[in-house]
């Protein structure tokens, strides 16, 4: 009988049966914590892709010395390509940087006829880490030909410690609020477990083991784990394609990039489905643990 896992998964469902309401109540419980947690780092991974975007777009740009010819100007990529930090170096000449600039500032068109002269060549050079922008800045001035650099810094450092803090707060709220589900959980499971006491007492006392007291209410946890995960799975599709939705029908939110749910759905489903099943069993677990104390 003790390996009869049938026997047991039978008995679980059976204590599902019996506490109805409380089972339900356990459910709803998870449901809502897996909800909230799956929520939350959704909107800091979704901070952190569109962190990621305006970081790429955070570029150092590198003047090249007036008196270079365009030849000798445009074989600098090769030697600022073969800086350590560099992901990917354009050139943008006296052209290009002139209409660049009238498309930006000149809604008048005053100045569209200005000499292109008065620009420099330049080279739009972004970074594979933002932390080291600073030596990555140096190297670049250090290049034969290279008159003048422009970094933004500060604005690196401030995506920087957004990023980190945003981090930072995810994984304390993620660990808060598993710590007190696992706690509700048990609590919960703790309730309906009580109505038995007098039951597992009297198992204990003609000799049942604690395994075999333990196992239906470990396959009990088990069984609302997974009903949880799944319930709250698919209230997460729903209320992840409503926020997209909503995001994508806004003009004023046209600026922030959601990532499609097909692309993040596997590992939602793995937390969810791992989530639930430690928080089922470990409230079951903890439960039943006062009540073998006889």
């Amino acid at each position: 009988m003790r390996h009869n896992f049938g026997f047991f998964f039978r008995e679980g469902v059976n204590n599902m049966g019996s506490h109805g309401f409380m089972s339900f109540a356990a459910i709803g419980i998870t449901v809502a914590c897996l909800l909230i947690m799956g929520t939350f780092s959704l909107v800091a991974y979704n901070a952190n892709e569109n962190l990621k975007d305006l970081q790429r777009e955070n570029a150092i740009l590198a003047f090249v010395d007036e008196y270079l010819s365009d030849e000798e100007a445009m074989a600098l990529q090769t030697e600022l390509e073969k800086i350590p930090n560099v992901a990917d170096c354009t050139f943008v000449s006296r052209e290009e940087a002139r209409d660049s600039y009238v498309e930006q500032y000149d809604d008048s068109n005053e100045y569209s006829d200005l000499d292109p002269a008065i620009f420099r060549h330049r080279y739009v050079i972004h970074l594979r880490d933002l932390e080291q922008m600073p030596q990555t800045d140096e190297a670049v001035r250090a290049v034969y030909g290279v008159a003048d650099t422009r970094a933004d810094k500060n604005i690196s450092e401030g995506f920087l410690t957004v990023r980190n803090i945003a981090g930072v707060i995810s994984i304390a709220l993620i660990a808060i609020l598993l710590i007190v589900s696992v706690f509700i959980i048990s609590n919960t499971i703790k309730l309906t477990t009580f109505d038995r006491k007098d039951e597992i007492a009297i198992m204990k006392m003609v000799g049942a083991t604690d395994g075999f007291i333990r196992w239906p209410f470990v396959y009990e946890g088990l069984l609302i784990g997974l009903i949880s995960a799944a319930a709250a799975f698919a209230l997460q599709w729903l209320l992840y394609r409503a926020i997209m939705q909503g995001v994508e029908n806004s003009d004023t939110l046209q600026l922030l990039h959601i990532v499609p749910f097909d692309q993040i759905q596997g590992p939602v489903a793995g937390f969810f489905l791992a989530v639930g099943i430690f928080v089922g069993i470990g409230g079951s677990l903890t439960a039943i643990r006062k009540f073998l104390r006889v």
